[in-house]
């Protein structure tokens, strides 16, 4: 499948990046939607390779499965469902079908009971048992944690509502340490689970139901739920005017816009809510409209496929030069990692070719003095990916924001320019060093350079950029998937580990004996026993 470009891969493999430039790469090699553009400048990428890139996309007719995606059809073909997500932010674009039946009105009206509940809490009106809300602790794990959260803390500069608080590891440290900083009369809590089942949630929500049940008579009056299972929400005592539903053609994953993003909207508002919704709206105009080769997810996918597939680079590095993004890099290794970390194709035959690279990053400036080494003089090449801002939030201190900029171009620059041994040698004769010990110190200074990277910088990190941003990458997702030719939609992979761990709880309890396990198992629980877990 990649065979030919594989060779041209091998043609071009002593070309240096920057000897593309002339007066026209950058241009030529970028794309803007709104005010936001996405530099892919400092690749490898030809125009030649280029467009046997994009016959990769018109091989694995990836339009006519973004127009199945959008029009409601069931790609997801291993659970049989639809792949709506972008009908929660589908505010003003017409009827969305799903087996004949226009899913819109419902969404429409979720949301805006989503915003009547949420100003209640803002306002006061819903006052809980201490008089106003404080503090809302959202208890959810994967999407209906990491999403939320990375919201929560990006459009940081919009909260006027009460304090936001994420739980998710069934590790009691993680739900005490968020407990201890609440008072249970002033506090909303949110249970994300849309089984309402899922093991490490459920675990917290009891927990947190026991802890407000020692101060307030009614605790289950001060709890809502992100969950398509209002008997068991019932069950728990949460009011049905409390409980936001969801279908299942929106993935985990996927489901930041919809109810499992109401502990942020409790934190910004409706309004900066419907922006974000916007942003993601604007994104998948765009996605669906333009051409391939101005098309920003098709591009930023093809540059991903280019690194992983074609030139074998294991990983990429996400580095958001945005201090309120530091949670994008988690958010998208499950993005990226859940979605298209498969083996097997559609047909379920073994894949020819690697799948999903390892996803990972820091925010900048803090990475420079971490893990940046190895990206500048490590035997193996990392492709970075940029994000900047040319505004932050913070008046006043214009001057040092202009400095995040400067570090974070600067190390594009010298990941694709480096330092050869000459000017190594250079800097080591002003040292007043000769002979071999010049030669070994100048040896360490020499940065090989021509290393990839690409940088997606936008005017302010606001709601509506914000939700282009994360529709820019659910995209992507989508047509590296499409390209690869899996479903990116479906996560089989995590249910082995639950099904075992469902097994081993007895062991770990003492109610059974572990002999039937693996020796390491069963050594590891004897151990643990006895040290008294």
């Amino acid at each position: 499948m990649f065979e030919a470009l594989k060779a041209k891969a091998e043609a071009v493999a002593s070309r240096r990046i920057e000897d593309l430039f002339d007066d026209n790469r950058a241009e030529a090699f970028s794309v803007s939607v709104g005010d936001m553009l996405f530099d892919y400048s400092k690749t490898n990428i030809d125009a030649e390779t280029l467009d046997m890139l994009i016959g990769q996309l018109e091989a694995a007719k990836v339009a006519e499965r973004r127009e199945a995606m959008f029009t409601g059809e069931a790609i997801n073909v291993t659970e049989g469902r639809a792949v709506l997500h972008t009908a929660l932010r589908n505010l003003d674009g017409g009827a969305v079908e799903v087996d004949g039946q226009d899913v819109m009105p419902e969404v429409l009206e979720t949301l805006q009971r989503m915003e009547d509940f949420s100003e209640a809490v803002r306002t006061g009106s819903f006052a809980g048992q201490g008089g106003k809300i404080t503090d809302v602790v959202n208890i959810g794990i994967g999407g209906s944690d990491l999403g939320p959260a990375m919201g929560a803390l990006a459009l940081r500069p919009y909260h006027d509502g009460p304090r936001c608080h994420f739980v998710s590891n069934v590790d009691p440290a993680d739900i005490q340490d968020v407990l201890q900083a609440c008072d249970p009369a002033t506090t909303l809590v949110i249970v994300a689970s849309k089984t309402f089942t899922t093991a490490e949630t459920m675990a917290n929500a009891r927990t947190a139901k026991a802890w407000m049940g020692e101060t307030v008579s009614d605790p289950a009056a001060q709890f809502a739920a992100l969950s398509s299972a209002v008997d068991k929400t019932s069950d728990f005592g949460i009011d049905p005017s409390r409980v936001f539903g969801f279908a299942d053609w929106v993935g985990g994953r996927y489901s930041m816009w919809g109810p499992i993003g109401l502990s942020l909207m409790i934190a910004i508002g409706g309004d900066a809510f419907r922006a974000f919704l916007r942003g993601g709206q604007a994104m998948d105009r765009h996605f669906r409209q333009a051409e391939w080769h101005e098309n920003m997810p098709a591009l930023l996918a093809l540059v991903g496929l280019w690194h992983n597939q074609v030139l074998g680079h294991a990983t990429r590095a996400v580095l958001p030069y945005d201090n309120r993004l530091a949670r994008l890099p988690a958010y998208l290794q499950q993005l990226e990692m859940e979605s298209n970390g498969k083996r097997v194709s559609m047909d379920g035959k073994p894949l020819p070719y690697d799948s999903g690279p390892v996803v990972w990053g820091e925010p900048g400036t803090n990475g420079q003095h971490a893990f940046y080494q190895l990206i500048h003089q490590g035997t193996r090449v990392i492709p970075c990916e940029f994000l900047v801002a040319a505004q932050g939030h913070e008046e006043g201190l214009e001057h040092q924001h202009r400095m995040l900029v400067a570090n974070c171009l600067a190390q594009s620059e010298a990941l694709m320019k480096g330092r050869d041994m000459d000017v190594a040698r250079g800097l080591m004769e002003k040292k007043g060093l000769t002979g071999d010990e010049l030669e070994r110190q100048a040896s360490h200074r020499v940065f090989e350079g021509n290393r990839p990277s690409t940088t997606l910088a936008y005017p302010k990190l606001t709601p509506e950029v914000f939700g282009m941003i994360v529709a820019l990458y659910e995209h992507r997702v989508f047509v590296e998937g499409a390209i690869l030719g899996i479903n990116s939609y479906d996560q089989w992979g995590v249910e082995l580990g639950k099904e075992l761990a469902t097994a081993l709880q007895p062991m770990v309890d003492g109610e059974q004996s572990a002999a039937g396990k693996d020796g390491s198992t069963a050594q590891l629980v004897d151990f643990l026993r006895k040290q008294g877990v």
